[in-house]
């Protein structure tokens, strides 16, 4: 994503000016853009002109509007972006109060202004803008018949290509068959990839299967790539091959793919290594010093109030809900965890990372040193005890009210 113009005021509010320039942008924008935000953008909208005869006609008209974001609708499957709202500034063409949508498309620029700027929405405009930021990571997960072919960034997972061909079982038909069903599968996985992988960015190719369908496969591409002239780029970039082992051939392996040592010390000079390193150490911790590994808002909170936190994993799914106040508690827990020197590594719910830290509430840390959980907990409890009772000695005549944070 390109920054064309930023303006951020003292007090916070101001507004940023860019341009999307490939799928992952719109990823990018659904997580920045935020109810009563304002969007401006150029959109094409269907006028209607009376003539000095009275007859109407309508003919579709390309216009820049401003709307107050009421509604954001993220496609993955189509790479489309609504933003939805009713126009705030004053259009010759468009009412006052309107409602209208924007489909925010690649090459277009959009104008966003807010009346906070907070610190995971500027984190975020500058980690989409860098132009670092890109997918220099290829997997092909199969096992006979089926294969996912994905690309990998720091943000996200996208399967470019879902492939199913029909291979006959060595037991059920001749070994002909099934040498040519094998040969047909590989062959689409080879015209998929040449029409999604550039090599000039991927850095780094994993191949992974059950047995030894990976190694057949790899030595089919070689060959092919050495009579085919279409396909010599594969041979030319032998080196970023990684052959490696996966349980089957569907998307939910990958997880278990990059989190194998030896895969992720082949990773390390790329951008999607990071965040599974650290979120495999927050699985070790756990089960090695579980009291060095909190997860779940409230008790990562008070690992937080007692500067205890070395390293805060949270997913980007928390700073996208309507409810600014759950919004805004998450945003305050980064910035106290940067301010006490604590490390802050946002992970997206489109990544395999993000999925697997999701289903632990979205938020865990890993801990400088370790921390009693159930003592905290008792000592919170007392803390409560003690208050009630203060309460009802001083409210003696009164209905008790009943308070708790918990």
């Amino acid at each position: 994503m390109k920054l064309v113009k930023k303006f951020i005021d003292k007090d916070m509010t101001g507004y940023v000016k860019l341009q999307l320039e490939e799928e992952e942008d719109l990823w990018h924008c659904y997580n920045l853009i935020a109810v009563g935000d304002e969007l401006t953008s150029s959109t094409v909208r269907k006028i209607q002109k009376e003539s000095a005869t009275g007859s109407v006609t309508s003919e579709r008209q390309k216009l820049k509007i401003t709307i107050q974001v009421t509604k954001i609708d993220h496609d993955g499957q189509s790479s489309l972006l609504r933003v939805s709202g009713n126009v705030c500034q004053e259009n010759r063409f468009v009412k006052l109060g309107s409602f209208h949508t924007i489909d925010l498309e690649m090459n277009r620029e959009f104008q966003l202004y807010k009346t906070e700027w907070d610190t995971i929405s500027l984190e975020l405009v500058r980690t989409a803008t860098d132009i670092g930021q890109r997918a220099d990571v290829a997997a092909l997960i199969m096992n006979e018949g089926l294969a996912n072919l994905c690309l990998i960034t720091s943000s996200m997972t996208v399967v470019k290509s879902r492939i199913e061909v029909p291979v006959p079982r060595k037991g059920r038909s001749t070994s002909d068959n099934h040498q040519k069903g094998l040969e047909n599968f590989f062959n689409v996985i080879l015209q998929s990839m040449h029409r999604n992988i550039n090599f000039q960015v991927v850095k780094c190719f994993i191949i992974a299967s059950p047995a030894f369908v990976k190694d057949k496969f790899f030595q089919y591409m070689m060959d092919q790539s050495s009579k085919n002239e279409l396909y010599k780029e594969f041979k030319a970039n032998k080196s970023k091959f990684i052959l490696t082992h996966s349980s089957s051939g569907h998307r939910y392996s990958l997880k278990e793919v990059l989190s194998d040592n030896t895969i992720i010390s082949q990773l390390s000079n790329t951008k999607a290594a990071s965040e599974v390193k650290i979120l495999n150490d927050f699985y070790d911790m756990l089960k090695k010093d579980p009291n060095r590994a909190f997860y779940g808002y409230d008790h990562v909170k008070k690992a937080n109030d007692k500067l205890a936190i070395e390293t805060l994993l949270v997913t980007d799914e928390l700073f996208r809900g309507k409810d600014t106040q759950t919004r805004k508690k998450y945003v305050d827990l980064v910035q106290s965890v940067k301010d006490n020197k604590g490390e802050v590594k946002l992970f997206s719910g489109l990544h395999v990372t993000g999925e697997q830290l999701s289903k632990l509430t979205g938020v865990a840390a890993i801990l400088r040193y370790p921390l009693e959980l159930e003592d905290e907990e008792e000592e919170f409890n007392h803390e409560e005890e003690d208050e009630e009772q203060e309460n009802n000695n001083n409210q003696f005549n009164d209905y008790d009210d009943f308070t708790s944070n918990k």
